[in-house]
């Protein structure tokens, strides 16, 4: 069903609803930005400050199951594995850095309007 006013529909089961949870999500985002090369678990955890192995852990087999990074068992003693792109994560590299160019040129309006919007709220 559309509405007059847009002609959109933001059906409850669209397809897209748990992709655009999955890719919009802040670690995942940073993991994907970190992968600019192969990398190990604990090289990519040593890059995204302030994120837990079990949140690490959860972000890739996501972004594994979504085909956006390849996990590769490494044959060393022990036995490593590493995670990469796949294709499919590579195309979201261009999106990415607009939204992340846009960030850093608006930070500072945002956190002057954070603050104004905190001081009429309290």
């Amino acid at each position: 069903m559309t509405t007059p006013e847009t002609g959109i529909v933001y059906r409850s089961d669209c397809p897209s609803r748990p992709i655009l949870d999955q890719i919009a999500d802040k670690w995942s985002m940073m993991v994907m930005a970190v992968l600019d090369e192969p990398r190990r678990f604990n090289d990519v955890k040593r890059r995204l400050e302030g994120v837990t192995q079990r949140v690490l852990t959860q972000t890739l087999r996501r972004l594994e199951r979504n085909g956006m990074i390849v996990r590769r068992v490494l044959p060393t003693s022990p036995i490593g594995v590493e995670y990469s792109l796949t294709p499919l994560g590579e195309s979201l590299r261009e999106p990415f850095g607009r939204l992340y160019a846009w960030t850093v040129e608006n930070v500072d309006e945002i956190q002057a309007r954070q603050q104004d919007y905190d001081r009429r709220a309290q």
